[in-house]
């Protein structure tokens, strides 16, 4: 896919598009189109509203960052953004907005704005209520000065749309401040190849300055946040795995110095230096193993939970992103991986001193 936005916007938060300039860019060559001749083309308004969290009585005021993104098409959106609906949803109407029955909303208003939920989202929203679950079709929010019905779940769990509302863009323009205005257009191509170059093709569009790129390079722009805690993490772990090899040495220097006399036993019975080298080495190894496999066990633990987290969009902008924790087989196996290496290094030494003892000198 190739992302559109105004020339000068980071992020769609800042991007201002006209209605004038979307007709030619979806007819520019490269751009995909579906059996019916219709481009593979979304246009749309992207907004980040401050919503207020319900709190108890004794606690301090909280509030989110929610991401809400106008479509015009939602079943193009979808399809450009390869993404599902749940079994029991459905897309938004042409309209944006359905009666409720009275009393239905809590809040006196009898419409509500048809919504579109990403699985953290609809995690979120339900947290603020006393159920403690998910968000389901046909339950309605708070957003704004409106009240929203669920009509749809997003399929969207390991992606950004996790954290995001879909609403029908004219209902999203004319109450956040953005009705005659576009934030980006999504176009999709053929293969990364040609989707560099549409990038390039539009950047000499005379009609209206535009940034457009790919949308895997505007997805990276957008994760040099997470790049940093990345950075971070990997620095806590390279020190606690410094402290766990010197915790394995010093285990095995003890547990050596315990059986002095039984490795000179060992070594009068004729046993070779090689092996007791390697007995040593195995221990730690079995140790270093057993510390890794209760270590997974914990972190299996959080496979499944989500947090929130403020990230920012750019200068002066930020996100209220849902995380959702994955402990995958590669993860686990990395884990058990760095254990071994840290029981291989830390008891290498002790087993080489253990190697070295001399058999009469150790019965003494």
């Amino acid at each position: 896919n190739v992302i559109v936005l105004s020339e000068g916007a980071t992020d769609e938060s800042f991007s201002v598009l006209t209605f004038v300039d979307s007709a030619d860019i979806e007819r520019e060559p490269g751009v995909l189109k579906n059996d019916a001749g219709v481009a593979l083309c979304t246009k749309e308004v992207f907004v980040v509203v401050n919503q207020e969290v319900p709190v108890g009585p004794n606690e301090k005021p909280r509030r989110r960052f929610v991401q809400v993104r106008g479509v015009e098409d939602p079943a193009m959106a979808g399809l450009v953004h390869n993404l599902k609906l749940k079994t029991g949803g459905e897309w938004f109407s042409d309209a944006g907005i359905e009666e409720l029955q009275p009393g239905a909303s809590g809040a006196g208003e009898n419409v509500a704005i048809q919504a579109v939920l990403g699985n953290g989202l609809a995690e979120e929203l339900g947290n603020d209520r006393p159920e403690k679950r998910p968000l389901q079709v046909g339950e309605t929010f708070s957003l704004g000065a409106r009240t929203w019905k669920v009509v749809g779940l997003l399929d969207s769990t390991g992606s950004t749309f996790d954290s995001e509302v879909w609403a029908k863009r004219a209902r999203v323009g004319e109450d956040f401040g953005k009705a005659n205005v576009f934030s980006s257009y999504l176009l999709r191509t053929a293969s990364p190849r040609a989707a560099e170059k549409l990038a390039e093709q539009l950047r000499g569009y005379k009609k209206a300055p535009l940034n457009p790129q790919p949308e895997t390079k505007y997805f990276q722009q957008q994760a040099e946040t997470g790049k940093q805690f990345l950075v971070a993490i990997i620095i806590v772990a390279v020190v606690m795995a410094v402290g766990g090899v010197f915790g394995v040495m010093n285990t095995m220097y003890a547990a050596i110095s315990q059986r002095t006399k039984d490795i000179g036993v060992l070594r009068i019975l004729g046993y070779a230096r090689w092996q007791i080298l390697i007995s040593f080495l195995l221990e730690s190894l079995v140790l270093a193993l057993i510390g890794g496999l209760l270590g997974c066990g914990v972190g299996l633990l959080a496979d499944g939970l989500s947090a929130r987290s403020v990230v920012s969009s750019g200068p002066g902008g930020g996100k209220s992103v849902v995380l959702q924790m994955i402990v995958s087989r590669e993860i686990l196996m990395s884990g058990l991986i760095l254990s071994l290496g840290m029981g291989a290094i830390g008891g290498f030494l002790p087993a080489l001193s253990a190697m070295r003892l001399r058999a009469l000198e150790s019965l003494r």
